[in-house]
């Protein structure tokens, strides 16, 4: 069979058209083999989101990035087209978000709604923008660093004044001061050292007195008791009555002392008296003198003679001279 030009030239035609519209297809973007439906999402930012980046619904991957355009001319904002291979339904309601990884890649979580009407082959889908967890450290970090810039701000013009306060002269006693303290530090960890091994001795022998201390607990208790016992015993006794009549007993002695040290009595006169002092000093002075001359002489005093013969000595006419009594 012969196939005529006509026949070829129509075949060749068709073709082409054919060709013409998958490639305007192709061009415009759209999926020319793969009839999954596809929605759009229009975001501020995209952050890390790349083309054939999971879709996911409560963690289920439903499909992937399929396109990502500018919306405008301005690039105020990014048109996501997103691919759904799962037969699954969207409600209308439904919100979409970029969800960042600090470990894996973003992704695209829908939210799903409570709507009764799904979404169908190019329509949109509501975003909404999640920060994630960089946003959210990010978020709380502005304030935080506004603060420490302040502090360190604060901290500078302190320093500053400080530096223009302290002149050489008082940098230098500052130095020496910290000089010397490091020495008295230094000094007083010696000291430490040295009465490290003594304190640790007394403690052991406070340990040692507690615990015989401890052992000894019933004695302690006995002597306390007898002590107690004792306190008792001392305020059950008379003591009032003890004591007025050892007043009473002073003051009869008083009295009597009083009466000896007046000089109208007989010993008073007796011991206030000079005159009769002395001449009792001179009876005691003339008998001493007449003692001793009895015995020197006693046969002056007394004869005693078997044959009748005198004593021819005669009287004592001088007694010895003696100007004190001896003792």
């Amino acid at each position: 069979m012969k196939i005529s030009n006509e026949l070829k030239v129509g075949v060749l035609a068709v073709l082409a058209i054919t060709a013409l519209i998958f490639g305007f297809r192709f061009l415009k973007g759209k999926d020319i083999f793969n009839h999954n439906p596809k929605i759009y999402a229009i975001f501020k930012s995209v952050g890390g989101l790349e083309k054939s980046n999971f879709v996911k619904i409560n963690g289920l991957a439903i499909g992937s990035v399929y396109k990502i355009e500018p919306a405008n001319a301005n690039v105020d904002s990014i048109r996501v087209t997103l691919s759904i291979t799962e037969d699954v339904n969207i409600p209308g309601n439904s919100v979409a978000y970029i969800s960042g990884s600090l470990l894996g890649a973003s992704e695209v979580v829908i939210d799903k709604g409570n709507s009764t009407q799904y979404l169908g082959d190019e329509d949109r889908i509501n975003t909404k923008v999640e920060e994630g967890l960089l946003g959210n450290l990010s978020s709380e970090a502005k304030p935080l660093m506004g603060k420490v810039r302040t502090v360190a701000d604060s901290l500078t013009l302190l320093l500053s004044n400080v530096n223009n306060t302290l002149d050489v002269s008082t940098q230098r006693n500052l130095q020496e001061a910290i000089a010397h303290l490091k020495n008295t530090v230094a000094s007083l960890n010696l000291l430490l050292t040295s009465v490290q091994k003594p304190l640790a001795a007394s403690l052991d022998n406070m340990s040692v007195f507690t615990e015989s201390l401890k052992r000894n607990n019933g004695k302690v208790d006995q002597i306390l008791g007898n002590v107690d016992t004792l306190t008792k015993n001392l305020s059950a006794l008379q003591l009032q009555q003890t004591m007025d009549t050892l007043t009473s007993t002073v003051a009869a002695l008083r009295n009597t002392v009083g009466r000896i040290s007046s000089p109208e009595g007989s010993i008073g006169a007796l011991m206030n008296d000079r005159q009769l002092y002395n001449r009792l000093n001179e009876v005691a002075l003339s008998a001493e003198i007449l003692l001793d001359d009895i015995r020197v002489h006693p046969k002056r005093y007394v004869n005693i003679s078997v044959f009748g013969k005198k004593n021819k000595a005669g009287e004592l006419t001088a007694p010895s001279i003696k100007d004190t009594v001896p003792r």
